[in-house]
């Protein structure tokens, strides 16, 4: 039973959002500055589990939390879906025209690039996560500076939201990771989407075979996600996502990966959470 989550944030960051959703408000939370530590509190057992995001509608896959989870020998164990709404919150009793510079996490500064085209007076700065810097601006009291966060953030570390909604595209979801060192224990017949690795020979038409092994064997293919191999100059390892009707389907083009895929690897079997 998972009782304790590693998140990468304070509480009122997406991930501890998520953290409460998934699980329910009384899960204890480890909170972590980077997914490095994330990672070290689950394998330190200091956390039953970790939450990790992978992808988001605007900016795209998060590579290296792939790397984090195949290197480490990670388990996904399922997965949750947030609509990520950002807002510009800053010390009560000013303005936009007031904000000088706005920190916040790189992937929230890429989805509200477009926003801030239309206030060039306001400097943008990487930090490392959007409830952090709302927290430290409330710390310290600090003026002409503004957070992209959360509205729970806001609520938290008593701020003025400025702006709300400041993302490129409205409609905004990122996709999380729900991880552990081992496996899940989920009944076969629950399972119906999988997460797996493969590396192929370089030479035509390898891809294709692998996608029509999946195709062929009633499988959906939701997600595939290619990742340098750092060792190997310009190969490839193929990160896949796929749901299923019936693990049957599924064991059985599993079967074939394992003959014909290098360093074919299931990263984890879980529930599709968007049935």
């Amino acid at each position: 039973m998972i009782k304790s989550v590693a998140i990468q944030g304070v509480k009122g960051s997406f991930h501890h959002i998520v953290s409460q959703q998934y699980f329910d408000e009384n899960i204890v939370v480890d909170e972590c500055m980077t997914f490095d530590a994330v990672i070290d509190s689950i394998l330190n057992h200091k956390s039953d589990a970790a939450i990790m995001a992978i992808e988001n509608s605007i900016a795209g896959s998060i590579i290296p939390n792939y790397a984090l989870i195949d290197s480490h020998n990670l388990h996904i164990v399922g997965e949750h879906y947030l609509d990520i709404q950002h807002h510009l919150m800053a010390l009560p009793n000013q303005t936009i025209d007031d904000i000088k510079e706005v920190y916040s996490h790189p992937m929230a500064l890429l989805q509200c690039k477009a926003f801030f085209k239309h206030y060039p007076h306001i400097k943008l700065i990487e930090d490392i996560d959007t409830a952090q810097v709302a927290q430290r601006i409330q710390d310290n009291q600090t003026k002409n500076v503004a957070a992209i966060a959360s509205r729970l953030a806001a609520q938290l570390f008593e701020l003025h939201i400025i702006s709300e909604s400041i993302q490129t595209i409205k409609h905004n979801e990122t996709r999380f990771f729900i991880v552990k060192t081992k496996n899940s224990e989920i009944p076969e017949h629950e399972i119906n989407k999988a997460s797996i690795k493969f590396e192929l020979d370089h030479k035509r038409g390898s891809l294709a075979t692998i996608l029509n092994v999946l195709s062929d064997c009633k499988l959906n293919l939701t997600k595939i996600q290619s990742l340098p191999k750092i060792e190997t100059p310009w190969k490839y390892a193929f990160f896949v996502d796929v749901t299923f009707e019936s693990y049957k389907d599924y064991e059985k083009a599993k079967s074939i990966l394992k003959i014909m895929a290098q360093d074919f690897k299931v990263l984890g079997e879980y529930k599709n959470a968007r049935l």
